[in-house]
Order: structure tokens, then sequence, then C-alpha cells
């Protein structure tokens, strides 16, 4: 069996990646990075509904353990958290992080560095969580890392509200896809995100992902190379449209997407506000949206 190599060496070795870089940068100046097209000079400072300029900001970087099995193995998945959000639902386990702003200012160079870092550490993939605003700088950052011998799979670990043409911007780059997909209803992702347009951005995510890596492959030893993972958290009353969002996948993107179905959803941030918000999910609403799943035909899911 060939040696794994992943995606992105052969990309730079084409001289591909530095014009990912030229184009990604370019969309800073007016941003239109992601779907809310705050279209903000971010090379000169000035900030839109993601609060970042031109320096992606870090709140941590750890060797992850809890993340799925697949990414974490013996050696755990090589998190970089990036602070702030495009999307900022009010229920955010990591509310200070995404609304807040907790973390610090990180160059190309130290953005490289915490890569490399990682990957020494024994980290089976670089995990960037909440990329979908800092698409530039990662692409920068990761032509640095490259030259300093980075060489394990990446991750893109987002909300789903990414658009589609930045995407097309990592083909070649990203290893692994691991979206959400967290709503069917546009009231409800109103309610949540102030983004009634998540439901149709994410599928269209979702399904350019899948184009680009295909299913979820897995080496020898159980650990993710490339593919696509998909993550869904049960939200009480049944307010993430599980069953749509599973028929969508099955129908629309492929029965062996490998899904995690949540159940860790807790009031968050401002989610006590909110009366819908307010409370855990039950045990019958979680077995009903993993057998909504199945019957829609997906039989691949994470299992910790």
């Amino acid at each position: 069996m060939a040696a794994f190599q992943p995606a992105y060496i052969e990309t730079k070795e084409k001289g591909l990646l530095r014009d990912k870089i030229n184009k990604a940068r370019h969309l800073l100046k007016s941003c239109e990075i992601c779907p809310r097209a705050c279209k903000v000079d971010r090379l000169s400072g000035e900030l839109g509904e993601c609060s970042t300029g031109e320096e992606a900001v870090v709140s941590s970087f750890n060797p992850h353990f809890g993340e799925e099995p697949p990414l974490v193995g013996a050696f755990g998945s090589g998190t970089i958290f990036f602070t702030h959000c495009n999307l900022k639902c009010n229920f955010c386990q990591n509310y200070d992080i995404s609304h807040e702003g907790n973390g610090e200012a990180c160059g190309l160079g130290q953005l490289a560095g915490i890569m490399l870092i990682l990957q020494n550490n024994g980290c089976h993939n670089i995990n960037f969580v909440t990329p979908t605003h800092v698409v530039p700088q990662i692409l920068s950052a990761l032509d640095m890392a490259i030259d300093g011998g980075l060489r394990i799979p990446l991750v893109y670990n987002s909300s789903g509200y990414d658009k589609v043409e930045t995407l097309k911007l990592l083909e070649g780059v990203i290893d692994i896809y691991m979206p959400d997909f967290k709503f069917w209803d546009p009231a409800i992702a109103e309610q949540t995100c102030n983004a009634p347009d998540y439901p149709q951005i994410a599928a269209k995510a979702v399904v350019e992902m899948h184009r680009q890596v295909g299913d979820l492959q897995l080496d020898e030893n159980g650990i993710a190379t490339r593919g696509l993972l998909l993550r869904h958290l049960v939200m009480p009353s049944e307010m993430a449209g599980t069953g749509e969002v599973m028929s969508f996948i099955a129908n629309h993107v492929s029965k062996n997407t490998y899904v995690n179905i949540m159940d860790q959803y807790r009031p968050c941030g401002k989610a006590l506000h909110v009366k819908e918000l307010a409370r855990r999910v039950s045990v019958t609403e979680f077995n009903k949206a993993v057998k909504e799943a199945k019957d829609a035909g997906i039989s691949r899911f994470a299992a910790f």
C-alpha cells in the first residue's frame, strides 16, 4: 500500500497553492469569504460579523481526545480553535470564544508553527475549528508549514455556513471536511443564528465538500485520511429537523456518509433566555433522531 500523502503536498508542488492564497487574500479587501458578505476591508483592519481583521485570532491549540474516533486515534486530533465565528449561534457551547472573542492574534508564522508543534506531538491530523472566516490566513500559514515539514491530513471543522466559492479554494488542500448541518427550518436558523439562509447554504456546502473528498476513508488503523464526516446536534423539541437533514444527506450526498448524531446539547450562551432552548434534549428525542437517520438510509455512525 502506498504511503499516505495529504492533498496539499501535490497542490503546492504544482504551484497551485500560491494562486489559491492570492485569490483568498484578495477577498479580504472587500470581504466575501463567508455568506454574510460584509464587504469590509479586513486588510485595513475593518471588522465585519466575524470581528476578525487581517490576522487570525486563536483561542487555544492542543491534542484533543474528545473528537470522533477516526480523528482521535491513539495520539489525538491536533485542534486549533479559532476565535470568533461567522454564524454565532445564540446557544454556542464556546460562547466565550465565538461571541466574546477570548483569544490572541496569531501571525502567519505563528500559525504555521502551531501546526508543526501539533504534528511533532504525534497528532493524527490538524483540525481547524471554526475556520470559515480565516480561510486566507490558513492557506498562507499552510504554505509555510509545508516548507517546515507538515505531512498530516487537514480537517476543516466548520458550522456548515460556508460559501461554495470559498470551499473551491480549498479543493486539493483539505483532506477531511467535518461540517455541522444544524437546522432544516429557516425560521429556526433565523431565531438562533440570524441566518435564515443557513439550511440552503449548508446544503450546498456539504454537497461541494463531498464532491471534493467523497465518503470518509480510514487507514488500516481506523484513522481518517480523507472524506466527509458530518455532525448533527439534536436539539430540544426537534428544532434541528433531523429527519429532513438526514433525508437530504442520504438522497443528495451519500447514504455512506459518516454521521455523528450528537446528544450533548445544553443551554449555553443566551439559550436560557429562549424558552424552546432552555432545556436539554430528552433520551426519547435523541433516540427518535437516531431512528430518523437510520430510516433515511444512513448506516455509518460515530460510535464513542
